[in-house]
């Protein structure tokens, strides 16, 4: 696994410990997935930060960009979006 799958995920384990809520978290993790825009995984974690932030429009937009669809709560997107990264 690349670094940077790794640090998707740890700044995604840090979003999920503070109550997947906007704040430094969400920063951190929005800021990484903009650094790497066009990659399909990035995408599809872009899309979890807007769905975080209540940003629907903005969500769906992304995730048509990663070719993925919402899963259930916050929670279970992430578990399962985790156990991809992690198989990756």
């Amino acid at each position: 696994m690349n670094s940077e799958l790794t640090s998707l995920i740890a700044a995604f384990d840090g979003l999920a410990a503070a109550g997947f809520t906007v704040s430094a978290e969400w920063e951190e993790v929005h800021d990484l997935c903009q650094r790497h825009e066009g990659e399909q995984v990035f995408d599809w974690g872009h899309a979890l930060c807007h769905r975080i932030e209540g940003d629907d429009w903005n969500a769906d937009y992304w995730y048509r960009r990663a070719s993925k669809r919402r899963m259930g709560a916050i929670g279970e997107e992430w578990a399962a979006m985790r156990a991809e990264l992690s198989a990756a």
